[in-house]
């Protein structure tokens, strides 16, 4: 897992959501059991590490943590 992922999985799970990796790699992030996002396993599309970043965020996650 890149670097800046494991970074912002902790602080997913450390303001409450749940983070599991599917058999192919990519990251689940779930909510109370509804499904927010899926990370892509790689950092190779950096478009996509910013879509699902926002999709996180409008369900109530805060990053950077102030």
């Amino acid at each position: 897992m890149h670097k800046e992922l494991r970074k912002l999985v902790k602080e997913l799970e450390a303001q409450g959501f749940e983070v599991e990796q599917t058999r192919n790699g990519h990251l689940t992030v779930r909510k109370g059991g509804v499904r927010i996002t899926t990370f892509a396993g790689t950092p190779g599309d950096g478009r996509s590490w910013k879509n699902s970043l926002a999709h996180c965020k409008r369900a109530g996650f805060i990053w950077p943590r102030r």
